[in-house]
């Protein structure tokens, strides 16, 4: 069974920027989706950003513009390239494969981001 392990967060302030990464355990190469979730405190975790086999991205509106997410099938690694964050992106972040209901792996154990001054 793939596991994941995130890294990558921290402190910063408002209008700085993060790389999260993420190394799974197993291939990713034939997964269709990979993709980022957060849950800040007393919220729902939500997927905040995807990418699929295809090359195709797709993100929440209130990331696009500031937020890069790739993926590296031979490495098996993820990646979130956050810029201009706000307080409103603190939360811990994961890293998953999208499926109804939540992620088709195990969760990891996430990575704190926060963003404040």
């Amino acid at each position: 069974q793939v596991q994941l392990a995130e890294a990558g967060g921290g402190l910063v302030q408002p209008g700085g920027s993060l790389r999260l990464s993420c190394t799974a355990s197993g291939s990713i190469s034939s997964t269709y989706a990979v993709g980022w979730f957060r849950q800040a405190p007393g919220k729902e975790r939500e997927l905040v950003a995807t990418h699929a086999l295809d090359g195709r991205r797709e993100y929440i509106d209130s990331v696009k513009g500031r937020f890069i997410i790739d993926r590296d099938n031979p490495n098996n690694a993820v990646y979130l390239q956050m810029n201009s964050l706000q307080p409103e992106d603190t939360a811990v972040y994961y890293c998953n494969a999208p499926i109804i209901g939540g992620g088709l792996w195990p969760w990891g154990q996430g990575t704190q981001v926060t963003v404040s001054s």
